[in-house]
């Protein structure tokens, strides 16, 4: 099968690899889709969790074309996602082999089926999906107001669920004008541009906002994480669901005492699979509508441009096999 094969620190080398073998309780996926995530960028520039050679893609999407012997014959042909974290606790697209390959292996009860109709291109998102499901249910709280600090996929999909959970004023700060033209699409009512906050991002949204008794923090960056805290109502429930690498936290231990707020963390996408897929292939979230860029894979020079820039139009970038 072909690969895109991460090979050392900040290299991607199309080669051929071996097709994966297929125990008895998997089945092999010919990759359709695989959307390109800031920590595959991450793990190709070279982190501790994984080593070299290794093949990324953990928001992927495909068709089964082969199951072992406990796997239904039924299944062959059909579309489909799934969880990716296994049942040894590694995960596809990082300990084990994910979509930037031609096929890969994943085991049959993280699967989920999807409707040949749906676009598998689309269906790759489900995973941030997920992520973002999983997410709001930890904030385990309503209220008429919130404030959504990262307007890349998961701070847009939090918008759309919000929304969904009946929150009527969503405040989303970010910084491309593509991706907060979806928020107001999507009903945010209102979105701040965050580049003309200057260092003090903290104070910036002070002066233009009030303070929110739901704070969604999605961008992972350090500054927005003590901006949210910056402006949580007294007994607000402030939800951290960005990757910050090794960044530590400054603030007042006294701020979060003394306000009585609530720190939630959220990661990874456990329990949240089955609600993602409905919401995805009923149409509720318009997944489709964050695949700003689509390239087949032997453009995949090109698609990792993009996804590394800072242009104004990218919101997700996917490859295409």
């Amino acid at each position: 099968m072909k690969a895109l094969v991460n090979t050392g620190p900040g290299q991607l080398e199309l080669l051929d690899l071996e097709a994966p073998p297929l125990h008895q309780n998997q089945v092999l996926v010919r990759t359709g889709a695989c959307a390109i995530c800031a920590t595959d960028l991450q793990m190709i520039a070279g982190w501790d969790r994984t080593g070299f050679p290794a093949v990324p893609g953990h928001e992927w999407s495909g068709t089964i074309v082969a199951g072992g012997a406990k796997v239904s014959p039924d299944w062959v042909g059909c579309h489909c996602v799934a969880e990716n974290v296994l049942s040894d606790g590694g995960e596809v697209g990082f300990e084990h082999s994910g979509g930037y390959g031609e096929y890969l292996v994943t085991e049959a009860d993280k699967v989920h089926l999807i409707p040949a109709a749906y676009p598998l291109r689309a269906a790759a998102l489900i995973e941030p999906l997920a992520v973002s499901v999983r997410a709001v249910r930890r904030l385990r709280s309503r209220s008429d107001a919130a404030i959504v600090l990262g307007d890349g996929a998961i701070g847009l999909l939090i918008l759309a669920l919000l929304r969904r959970a009946g929150v009527a004023q969503v405040t989303v700060v970010g910084g491309r004008s593509g991706r907060l033209a979806v928020a107001r699409e999507w009903g945010a009512a209102s979105v701040c541009d965050y580049h003309g906050a200057g260092e003090d991002l903290s104070a910036w949204l002070l002066e233009r906002s009030a303070r929110y008794p739901l704070v969604v923090e999605a961008s992972g960056s350090p500054s927005a994480l003590s901006a949210a805290l910056a402006v949580a109502a007294r007994g607000a429930r402030v939800l951290v669901v960005g990757d910050y690498g090794e960044a530590e936290a400054h603030f007042r231990w006294n701020h979060l005492l003394h306000q009585e707020l609530a720190l939630i963390g959220s990661c990874a996408s456990a329990g949240a699979w089955p609600e993602a897929v409905e919401l995805a292939v009923s149409g509720a979230i318009p997944l489709e509508r964050l695949v700003s860029h689509a390239l087949p894979l032997e453009n995949h020079a090109q698609a990792f441009a993009l996804a590394k820039s800072h242009r104004q139009d990218v919101i997700k970038v996917v490859l295409l096999w």
